[in-house]
C-alpha cells in the first residue's frame, strides 16, 4: 500500500482534530501567535492577567521583567496591535488590560473538543 493510499484510508476513518481554518483566519491567528512568540511578551501577558484588577500601568511592568522601558513599551505595542491588550491613557501613564475575547479565540482554535452547548 502506498503512502497516499494509507493517508486516504486514515482520513476516511478519523475525524479531523481541528476545524479547517480559512486562509484569513489562519493569517489572523498566525499574527497573534507571532506576537506571543516572545518570552518577554508572554511574561507581560501573564503579569497583566495576574493583577487583582486585571490591569497594569506600563510603569509597573518594567522592574518585574528586568527589561528597559523602551523594550517593554515595544512589547506592549506589539501585543496591543495584535489585539491581545487594550490600553487606556490616564494623564502621562498608559494602563493595559487583557482582551479576553482574543484569548478565547486562540483557545477555541486549538481545542479539538466541541464547545459545550448552554442549557
Amino acid at each position: 500500500m502506498t503512502m497516499s493510499e494509507q493517508i486516504s484510508l486514515m482520513s476516511g476513518c478519523c475525524a479531523p482534530l481541528l476545524s479547517p481554518l480559512s486562509e484569513g483566519d489562519a493569517q489572523d491567528l498566525a499574527r497573534v501567535f507571532k506576537a506571543l512568540a516572545d518570552p518577554g511578551r508572554l511574561r507581560l501577558v501573564s503579569l497583566i492577567a495576574a493583577q487583582p484588577d486585571g490591569q497594569a500601568c506600563n510603569c509597573e511592568l518594567i522592574e518585574p521583567l528586568g527589561l528597559s522601558q523602551p523594550t517593554v513599551s515595544h512589547h506592549l505595542r506589539v501585543l496591543h496591535e495584535a489585539g491581545l491588550l487594550s490600553r487606556e491613557r490616564r494623564g502621562q501613564w498608559v494602563y493595559y488590560r487583557i482582551m479576553p475575547e482574543q484569548l478565547s479565540a486562540l483557545r477555541a482554535a486549538l481545542d479539538p473538543s466541541p464547545s459545550p452547548v448552554p442549557a
